[in-house]
C-alpha cells in the first residue's frame, strides 16, 4: 500500500545521490517520502591495505608508546584493525592502544573503539573534529604522540595544530578517494543538475562533495553546475567538514541539527515543500 501524501513530502521531486557507500540507505530513505532518484557517485573509497600504505603507518604507531588515540570515523578505525588482522599484527596493535587516551569524534567511533574492547576516555558532544582538537590542546601535548586516525580527509591543519603544540603526530589513513568507477554516471547527474533536472543535493561526505565540483570543471561545465547548484537546488550537507567545499565556492546550503543520514533526508523533506519549485 502506498504512503499518503502527508507522509510523502517529496512527491514530485528528484534528487540526486553522489555518495557511494551510503547510497543504497539513502536512497531507501528518499523514496520511501516520495522522492525521484538520480544516482552518480561522485568518488571511490580504495582501502590502503590495497596499495600497502596503512600497514607503514601501524608499523609507526607500534615503533614507540602512545598517548593519545584519536578516531575520527567508526569504519575507519574498524578498518584499520581489520587490516591489522589480516597481517598479523592486530593483536599487538590492540594491546599497545590500550595504554592510551582514546578520544571519539562521534557516537559511532565511541562504539568501534568500545567494540575493540578499549576504552573511550572522552566522546566530542557535537561529534566534530575541531572540537576534538580543542579538546586534546587542554592539555600539555610537548613530547607527547598522538595517533590520528584519518578517513580520507587528511585533517592537515588538525595534525599541523598538534605539531604545534609540540606533539609528535603518527596519522593513520585508512582509505584514500579516487575517481569514481562509474564516471558515466556522475557525468549524467552533473547534466541533469545543468538541464534544471534536479531539486536536491544531499552530501554525506566533503571527497564527494569536492569532486562533484572538480569533474564538472573537467567536462567544461563548472560555472553552469554552480550557477544551477546557486539558483535552482537545494543543497544539504551533513556537517561542517562535508559543507566545506560547497562552502568555498560560495554556495548556500543547509544542514541538519545532528549529523546523521536520516536528519539529512529529514532536513530535505520539510525545506523542498517549504521553497516550491
Amino acid at each position: 500500500m502506498s504512503e499518503p501524501a502527508t507522509e510523502q513530502p517529496l512527491k514530485g521531486y528528484t534528487v540526486g545521490i553522489t555518495a557511494e557507500r551510503k547510497a543504497g540507505d539513502l536512497e531507501a530513505l528518499l523514496t520511501r517520502r516520495g522522492a525521484s532518484v538520480l544516482r552518480g557517485a561522485a568518488m571511490h573509497t580504495v582501502p590502503l591495505p590495497e596499495d600497502g600504505e596503512l600497514s607503514a603507518a601501524t608499523a609507526a604507531v607500534l615503533a614507540a608508546p602512545v598517548d593519545f588515540v584519536v578516531v575520527t570515523t567508526g569504519t575507519g578505525f574498524r578498518g584499520w584493525l581489520e587490516a591489522a588482522d589480516s597481517s598479523g599484527a592486530g593483536a599487538r596493535l590492540l594491546e599497545h592502544l590500550r595504554p592510551a587516551r582514546l578520544l571519539a569524534r562521534g557516537a559511532k567511533a565511541r562504539g568501534a573503539i568500545r567494540g575493540a574492547g578499549l576504552a573511550v576516555e572522552w566522546s566530542a558532544p557535537s561529534e566534530e573534529s575541531t572540537e576534538v582538537l580543542h579538546h586534546l590542546l587542554q592539555h600539555d601535548l610537548e613530547g607527547k604522540r598522538v595517533v590520528v586516525q584519518v578517513h580520507g580527509n587528511p585533517m592537515l591543519e588538525f595534525q599541523q595544530a598538534l605539531r604545534e603544540a609540540g606533539a609528535e603526530v603518527v596519522p593513520v589513513t585508512v582509505y584514500r578517494w579516487t575517481d569514481p568507477l562509474d564516471l558515466d554516471a556522475l557525468d549524467r547527474l552533473i547534466g541533469a543538475i545543468v538541464a534544471g533536472e534536479i531539486d536536491a543535493l544531499p552530501f554525506t561526505s566533503a571527497p564527494a562533495a569536492a569532486n562533484l565540483l572538480d569533474r564538472a570543471e573537467r567536462i567544461g561545465k563548472g560555472a553552469s553546475l554552480r550557477e544551477a547548484m546557486r539558483s535552482r537546488v537545494l543543497l544539504a550537507c551533513v556537517g561542517p567538514v562535508t559543507a566545506a567545499p560547497i562552502a568555498e565556492v560560495g554556495l548556500p546550503y543547509s544542514m541538519p541539527e545532528r549529523a546523521r543520514t536520516a536528519a539529512l533526508v529529514r532536513l530535505l523533506a520539510e525545506e523542498l515543500p517549504a521553497r516550491g519549485r
